[in-house]
């Protein structure tokens, strides 16, 4: 019966069975990493080089856009190379590569938008405390606590799930190596250690979304209470971006991994880690850049100077 030291390679889900649906799929795969690259390299570009852009809230928005590359570049490449390649092999030490960034990743970007609302929720409720609150030390150090997080989330997860031994073969039913299809491959009691991993990781993981509502909650009480309406719609423009992006992250995680096993199907697991691990990271520039005016200014600036850099040349 083989086990984890005879397992080499690990079989992912395909996409589509015929080459030309292969084909199509890795265009559509190469349109969205190419359309993340873009949109996050963006607000990245705009970020740190505007200094009107140099406050806690963009710095928190930057780190967001380096995880969201992140994100997306550990599963989407791959992906496009099973289509454009037609094959369905990852190896191993790939495998686990892959289940450690996508753990560390994902974990720190929610620690991350955890903080991110606290800083909505400063800037609006005690705005007096908000230079002392958030000064640049503060924000440095709950950036890292978030990155921190996640990579201690993820050597936890990883080091549970690759001690155990498998002897269900080697295909994971997902487009990526996923811990729970993964776990399905043991043959041991021990899985059980790893599934309650995973259930502390989700009940911080709510708790995180208990201090977000609660923070949201009060930032809405305060918002009532402004009296002109030009306090209300700058107020909407910092939360509503931010509270879109929460609401999308986590209905397509709760969705992928608590949805009923009545209602789950080798294709609707495939759409539904698609919507949770590739759309977010895609869409999340076009999220915070709609109704962020100082974003858009920054990035027309920079589009206007590219451009007369490039029709004047370098100056001597």
């Amino acid at each position: 019966m083989p086990n984890s030291s005879s397992v080499s390679e690990f079989l992912l889900l395909a996409f589509a069975d015929t080459r030309e649906l292969q084909l199509l799929h890795f265009a559509l795969f190469l349109g969205i990493y190419l359309a993340a690259l873009l949109g996050n390299g963006l607000i990245l570009t705009a970020v740190a080089c505007d200094h009107h852009l140099h406050t806690p809230m963009y710095f928190f928005l930057l780190n967001l856009a380096l995880l969201d590359l992140g994100c997306i570049s550990t599963t989407l490449p791959k992906a496009m190379a099973k289509a454009l390649w037609d094959t369905r092999a990852i190896s191993y030490q790939g495998c686990a590569a892959q289940v450690f960034f996508f753990f560390f990743l994902v974990g720190a970007e929610y620690s991350l938008l955890t903080v991110m609302a606290y800083d909505r929720y400063v800037a609006i409720c005690k705005p007096l405390h908000y230079g002392s609150l958030l000064g640049s030390r503060a924000c440095a150090q709950m950036a890292a606590a978030a990155w921190g997080s996640g990579f201690l989330n993820a050597v936890l997860h990883m080091a549970n799930t690759f001690s155990l031994p498998l002897c269900q073969g080697n295909a994971v039913d997902q487009f990526f190596c996923e811990i729970p299809q993964i776990l399905k491959l043991s043959c041991s009691d021990a899985h059980l250690r790893e599934v309650w991993t995973l259930m502390f990781s989700f009940s911080l993981g709510f708790g995180c979304f208990v201090f977000i509502a609660l923070s949201y909650v009060q930032v809405f009480r305060a918002v009532l209470r402004m009296p002109s309406e030009q306090g209300w719609h700058k107020a909407f423009s910092m939360c509503l971006p931010h509270l879109a992006v929460v609401s999308l992250f986590v209905s397509t995680a709760v969705f992928a991994y608590l949805k009923p096993n009545s209602i789950s199907s080798p294709s609707l697991d495939l759409v539904v880690s698609f919507l949770y691990s590739v759309v977010p990271p895609a869409v999340n520039p076009v999220i915070y850049s709609m109704r962020n005016q100082e974003l858009k200014e920054a990035l027309r600036k920079l589009w206007i100077y590219d451009s007369l850099s490039f029709v004047m040349g370098p100056q001597s």
